[in-house]
């Protein structure tokens, strides 16, 4: 049994996702954006306590039931403390390399839901004017926000209704080359996203029905590292499609899929990832079997848990994961094949 996945959905709904901001913890525009884009599929979304959003589809064997997981949430920060001069101080959400984000775009994001946008910069923002501007140490305490907004005081940044705890978001800029390249910020996780949305596609499309029930899963908090930590009790089997990591340790590359053997937590379950090997030769997909070890998704977060199940994980390898992110859409469309066989 095959189907026929639509590319050009893929990217154009990926690119959404990935133009949508949804920093760690902050949902309340990816959410929607999900339920719009499942509805225009058929399919309704259901979210549990954490904000996870379930689109749950029932298979030939209804006494099994697998989750796919793939995070919204992605890297962003968040305002710490407003300084006297009206610069912003921030904390890092999820792992931001700051000297990756050095004069990037922002949008903060309050609770009253306004929208100021401003850039992040070092203290020593310039070499005609500090010494150590090109060795200073980029971190939460040298870097800040500008608002673009003519504010020159702590109070004059709060009266435009900024508080601590408010979220920055990052701009994506979010390019396809003429020959395939996917670059951006946040493919990490967006494009898994779009790869599973691709499969619920063309599931109702052609009428494909899944071997055992599939709830496909869309935590937040993974970023920080427990949003795969609640899984529903009738869950045996968690797979998790999250971006591959690519250097020096790895074989992986942008045009491949990475079968994760191991992360920084553990193994994952030698029997499930051994199905995942088989249906990637048995589809004729180019891929890879790797450790990461600065890494960890979902499935593994929902065996630190202590929930009862199986854990594999898999995605497209992805240069400069956690910066200016880069994949092939070779890769992005051979791990949508790849979730495509294996629930087949």
């Amino acid at each position: 049994m095959e189907a026929t996945l639509d590319q050009s959905y893929l990217l154009s709904v990926m690119e959404t996702l990935i133009n949508t901001p949804s920093p760690v913890s902050y949902y309340e525009e990816v959410n929607p954006l999900l339920e719009k884009l499942a509805g225009e599929l058929g399919y309704e979304v259901s979210f549990d306590r954490k904000r996870t959003g379930y689109i749950k589809v029932f298979g030939k064997d209804t006494t099994k039931t697998i989750c796919v997981g793939a995070h919204l949430d992605t890297l962003g920060l968040m305002v710490r403390k407003i300084d006297k001069d009206g610069a912003i101080r921030v904390r890092n959400l999820g792992g931001i390399n700051f000297n990756n984000i050095e004069g990037e775009s922002v949008v903060v994001h309050t609770r009253d839901g306004k929208r100021y946008t401003g850039y992040v910069l070092c203290q020593s923002h310039s070499v005609h004017v500090f010494d150590d501007a090109r060795t200073l140490t980029r971190d939460e305490n040298s870097m800040m926000v500008l608002l673009d907004e003519d504010v020159h005081s702590e109070k004059e940044v709060k009266d435009l209704g900024i508080q601590h705890g408010d979220i920055i978001s990052l701009e994506p800029h979010f390019t396809v080359t003429e020959n395939g390249y996917i670059k951006s910020r946040f493919i990490d996780d967006k494009a898994c996203v779009a790869c599973a949305l691709a499969v619920l596609k063309a599931l109702k499309e052609q009428n494909l029905v899944p071997s055992c029930n599939v709830w496909f899963a869309f935590p937040h908090y993974e970023e920080i590292g427990h949003g795969g930590a609640y899984v529903p009790e009738e869950i045996s089997e968690y797979l998790a499609m999250d971006i591959a990591v690519i250097g020096s340790d790895h074989i992986g590359s942008e045009k491949k899929v990475s079968i994760c053997v191991k992360d920084n937590f553990s193994p994952y379950d030698r029997e499930l990832t051994n199905r995942l090997v088989n249906c990637a030769k048995e589809a004729g997909i180019d891929y890879v079997e790797d450790v990461f070890y600065r890494y960890s998704t979902d499935a593994n977060a929902a065996v630190r848990a202590g929930n009862n199940l199986q854990a594999a994980a898999f995605g497209m390898g992805t240069f400069s994961s956690h910066g200016m992110e880069r994949t092939h859409i070779q890769a992005v469309m051979d791990t949508a094949k790849l979730l495509t066989a294996f629930i087949l």
